[in-house]
Parts: structure tokens; C-alpha cells; sequence
């Protein structure tokens, strides 16, 4: 089978993929925050080496901030592939300890790895495990903001 890529042109809204291992919190959390904040030049999704269930304490403390990500699905990076859409940008936001087990997005992009925990890996109450994401969550915030500043022209 033969796949169609599309091609980004010139004035065209770029691209901006966020990858992680599962695509169950930290690049969900990534493309919400920059569906936020720099929606307006780019367009965010996220994929995981493999699709799973949206992890419960990034659905939690998403919402703490007003932005529900309840509702959103898990992708693997082969269906995005698969699916002929090229980006600009793809942002790995796997943590060095579960670096190899990070996808890789082929083709001609620029791409960043942000070193980010991740939230599956905590333990304790789930109080604990709360304490514990809302650092990774701001860490994500900043990057994104980080990003939008240095790459969106608004």
C-alpha cells in the first residue's frame, strides 16, 4: 500500500507531535498545554510506542488547572504514521531511564527530546502519587511556554 503524505506548505499551520512511551500522560499533558497556549500557529497531537488507558493522575491534575483531558484518546506512533500526516516539530517526552523504550517518528523533522518523569512510575497514596505529578506537570507547562515563546510568531 502506498501512502499519500501530506505536504506542509508555506503560510500552512505547523505540525507538532509529542511522543512517550504509553501516550498516557506526559505527551497528552504536552499537547493540551500546547493546544492552549500556541494553538493558533500550530497543531498538537501525541502518540506512544504503544496505546493504552489515559493515566488517572494526568486526567487529575489537568483538571486542577481547567482543562479536561478525560475525554481524549491514546494513539500509537504507527496509526499516526501510518496516517500520511508529517510535522514540523516531534517531542519526545520520555525520561532518560525509558529512553530505548521511546518511539522514534521517521521522516524529515526537527526533533527535541524533553526529559520528562514519568507519572506511572510513582508510587505511594494516591495523595503521594498527586504531590508527585504536579512538579511534571509544571515541567511540561514550562517547555511548552518555552517553546511557544522561541517558536510562535503571535
Amino acid at each position: 500500500m502506498i501512502v499519500q503524505r501530506d505536504t506542509l506548505r508555506s503560510g500552512d499551520t505547523s505540525r507538532v507531535l509529542f511522543i512517550c512511551v504509553r501516550n498516557s500522560a506526559r505527551s497528552q499533558m504536552a499537547e493540551a498545554f500546547f493546544k492552549k497556549k500556541c494553538g493558533t500557529e500550530f497543531q498538537a497531537e501525541s502518540a506512544g510506542l504503544e496505546s493504552g488507558l489515559l493515566n488517572l493522575l494526568a486526567i487529575a491534575t489537568m483538571k486542577e488547572l481547567g482543562i479536561d483531558i478525560s475525554g481524549n484518546s491514546t494513539k500509537s506512533v504507527s496509526d499516526v504514521y501510518k496516517s500520511g500526516r508529517l510535522f514540523s516539530y516531534v517531542i519526545a517526552v520520555c525520561d532518560e531511564a525509558s529512553a530505548e523504550a521511546c518511539p522514534i517518528f521517521p521522516g524529515p523533522v526537527t526533533r527535541l527530546n524533553w526529559n520528562i518523569p514519568d507519572p506511572a512510575a510513582l508510587t505511594g497514596t494516591w495523595e503521594e502519587q498527586l504531590e508527585a505529578v504536579r512538579p511534571i506537570r509544571q515541567m511540561i507547562s514550562d517547555r511548552v511556554d518555552a517553546f511557544c515563546t522561541q517558536s510562535c510568531h503571535a
